[in-house]
């Protein structure tokens, strides 16, 4: 069975939103770090991968959110790369009260990107073969997000500091232009419950895109996102909300 790594984390009150509670966008940084210090106890750290040309990048993420953490509250974070199959690892992490009680579990697809050529390549055994995970045939796809129909957009420029050491705008940085674009009003009064993102192509340093994004309340209170430049979509979302106790 594949091994599991717990850190423990005190959420403080920089990574929280005026709502006093942890943002996506911290919670993911901080889940990646968790998964950054197995792979270095591992001795299959930054450095080892990259030996190979290659470098880790995820392709998906969903959260099953039963609640936020909330600031000043201490929590523990455990990651388990589950799965692998020629292509794809599916890494899994859980956040969770000192008495284990679930917060959140993020499910997360991780492919190896050729630093040279941009393009993705096979999993290495070398690299993966340490955290002992199960090795699957089958390709796993999440569900399909639907196209943004009648929104309204939002432009944002790429900034220096959006950009991380695979020279492309980190991951987290997708959830600060998806949320903002819903406004103050919406956020003080709705909380997430799910999302399932997915990334298509490279955001970099210098481009401009648009945070396209509708409200749907057909069954329940649902938004769905595009991050777009120009014609092209480089990033998807589907989130799912209930209103504030």
């Amino acid at each position: 069975m594949a091994t599991k790594y717990t850190t423990p984390h005190d959420v403080v009150a920089y990574e929280c939103d005026v709502n006093g509670t942890m943002k996506l966008s911290t919670m993911i940084a901080v889940a990646i770090k968790v998964s950054e210090e197995q792979s270095n106890q591992l001795n299959r750290g930054s450095d080892f991968v990259q030996q190979f040309g290659l470098t880790w990048i995820v392709t998906n993420y969903q959260f099953f959110i039963t609640r936020l953490p909330k600031a000043g509250e201490k929590i523990n974070v455990t990651t388990q790369a589950q799965e692998y199959n020629k292509y794809f690892c599916y890494r899994h992490f859980w956040i969770t009260t000192q008495d284990g009680e679930e917060l959140v579990r993020i499910a997360t697809i991780f492919a190896l990107m050729n630093l040279e050529t941009r393009k993705m390549s096979s999993v290495p055994s070398e690299i993966i073969e340490p955290y002992e995970s199960e090795k699957i045939t089958k390709i796993k796809r999440y569900p399909k997000i639907d196209k943004v129909e009648h929104g309204v957009s939002l432009p944002f420029r790429v900034r220096f500091y959006d950009i991380d050491g695979n020279q492309h705008v980190n991951n987290s940085i997708y959830f600060n232009w998806m949320m903002d674009v819903l406004g103050y009003d919406f956020l003080t009064s709705h909380v997430p419950t799910y999302l399932n993102i997915r990334f298509d192509k490279e955001v970099e340093y210098g481009n401009e895109v648009e945070s396209h994004y509708e409200i749907l309340q057909e069954e329940g209170i649902k938004s769905r996102h595009e991050i777009r430049i120009g014609d092209q979509t480089y990033c998807e979302a589907l989130i799912e909300w209930q209103t504030k106790a």
